[in-house]
């Protein structure tokens, strides 16, 4: 049975037309279904869960310990990742000495209630992978 989707494509279908059409029976949604992305869209980009979990276990870090701790992450990556937790308010910038200026980062309340998720991530691994 060929079938289209409402967006110009056929494609070969196995359920009526009807069942893809919004006008049709409500289907039930598993509960993963309702989880919402936006919790990805902050933390699912790669390198952003171990910054968070660096800063989770070692407090303040530098850019420079960072780089020490993620070796294979580009200068510019790390930058872009830092910038983003930044303007997604999970860290701080704070400067720690005016001359020469350097900055710190800093788990703000938003970042540091991400430890129990983190931590979960990390317990699963462990017996599941480890």
């Amino acid at each position: 049975m060929r079938c289209s989707h409402g967006d110009g494509a056929d494609t070969i279908c196995l359920r009526p037309a009807s069942y893809y059409r919004k006008s049709s029976h409500l289907r039930k949604r598993s509960q993963l279904d309702k989880l919402p992305r936006w919790p990805l869209d902050l933390i699912g980009e790669r390198w952003t869960i171990l910054l968070l979990r660096d800063l989770l276990l070692h407090g303040p870090r530098r850019f420079q310990d960072f780089q020490a701790s993620l070796p294979g992450v580009s200068p510019n990556i790390l930058s872009a990742r830092l910038k983003s937790m930044e303007d997604n308010g999970l860290v701080r910038r704070s400067l720690y000495s005016e001359r020469p200026p350097r900055l710190e980062y800093v788990l703000t309340d938003k970042g540091k209630s991400l430890g129990p998720i983190v931590k979960a991530m990390r317990e699963w691994g462990n017996k599941h992978l480890g």
